[in-house]
C-alpha cells in the first residue's frame, strides 16, 4: 500500500560549474528520506545510478556539515562517516522555503548539485508524486569527466574536423542534443516505467557512455521510493514497501567500487 503523506516538497536542481545552466525543478513528498530524494533527482536529472553519492547537510546542533549516502561498514580511521540515507527524513534539511542542500554523485567525476527548497504546498488530489514540472538542458553523458570533460566533450562534438570527434560521437551512443528541455506543460503527463531502473546498453560495451538526455521524459519518476540501497532493485510489486531494518550494504558498495559503469 502507498504511503499517505499530505505535504509536497517543491525543490529546484541545479548542476554547479555548467554554464548555461542545467537544472530540474520537481516536487516530491514531504515524508521522503535523503535517499527517496536520491532517486527523484537520478530521475529528474537523467542520470543512471552508476555510482555512489552523498549529500552535505547543514547541521546546527554542532556547527558542521552531515554526510548522508551509504554508509562504508569497512571504512578505515579517518575516511568520512556516512549517515544512511534511508533513515534521514529530507526535513532534517528542508524546513522553509530557501533552505539548502548539496548533493553530489559520482566522487570520480565529481558532479556537484545545489539543492533549493522553494516552497511545501498541499498534495493535490490525483497527482502522482513525485514529479517535475521543468528543467532546461540535456544531462550530461555518465562518466565524461565532470564540469571540465563535460565542456571539452562539448567542443569536440561540435567540430566534425576534431581528430576525435568520431570516436567521441560514439562513445555518446551517435548523437547528443545538450540544449534538450522538458516539455514544461506535459511533464507529468507521460506514463511512468514503475519498478524499472535504467541498465546500461550491453551492446555499447564498457566504454560507451549511455546518455538519458532527460530522466523524466522517459518516465514520471515513478521509482523505488522508500528502499534502502539493495541491489539489483526490488519489483514493482513491492514498490512502496518499506524496509524495517537497513540492508547488508558491503555487498552494494563492493558492487559500486567494482571496475566498470559503477565504479565511483
Amino acid at each position: 500500500m502507498a504511503k499517505r503523506f499530505d505535504k509536497v516538497y517543491q525543490v529546484k536542481v541545479t548542476l554547479r560549474g555548467i554554464r548555461p545552466p542545467i537544472w530540474r525543478r520537481i516536487q516530491v513528498p514531504a515524508d521522503y528520506s535523503f535517499w527517496d530524494l536520491h532517486v527523484a533527482i537520478q530521475d529528474a536529472m537523467g542520470w543512471w545510478d552508476y555510482h555512489l553519492h552523498a549529500f552535505r547537510v547543514a547541521d546546527p546542533s554542532h556547527g558542521e556539515e552531515d554526510l548522508i549516502g551509504i554508509p562504508d561498514e569497512d571504512r578505515f580511521v579517518g575516511d568520512p562517516e556516512y549517515l544512511p540515507g534511508w533513515t534521514v527524513p529530507i526535513d532534517k534539511a528542508f524546513a522553509k522555503p530557501g533552505d539548502s542542500a548539496s548533493y553530489e554523485y559520482d566522487f570520480g567525476d565529481g558532479w556537484e548539485h545545489e539543492i533549493v527548497l522553494e516552497m511545501i504546498t498541499p498534495r493535490e488530489p490525483k497527482v502522482r508524486y513525485p514529479r517535475c514540472l521543468a528543467g532546461e538542458r540535456a544531462c550530461p553523458p555518465e562518466d565524461c569527466g565532470g564540469p571540465w570533460g563535460y565542456e571539452n566533450m562539448l567542443k569536440i562534438l561540435a567540430d566534425p574536423r576534431h581528430e576525435e570527434h568520431d570516436e567521441t560521437l560514439t562513445w555518446v551512443g551517435g548523437s547528443y542534443d545538450p540544449v534538450c528541455s522538458i516539455p514544461r506543460k506535459s511533464a507529468s503527463m507521460i506514463p511512468g516505467n514503475a519498478g524499472k531502473r535504467p541498465l546500461r546498453n550491453p551492446e555499447r560495451g564498457s566504454g560507451a557512455a549511455p546518455s538519458r538526455a532527460f530522466g523524466s521524459t522517459e518516465s514520471i519518476l515513478q521509482h523505488d521510493a522508500g528502499y534502502p540501497p539493495v541491489w539489483p532493485a526490488p519489483g514493482p510489486a513491492a514498490r512502496n514497501h518499506v524496509l524495517a531494518t537497513p540492508p547488508d550494504t558491503t555487498a552494494r558498495r563492493g558492487r559500486a567500487r567494482r571496475s566498470g559503469p559503477r565504479n565511483a
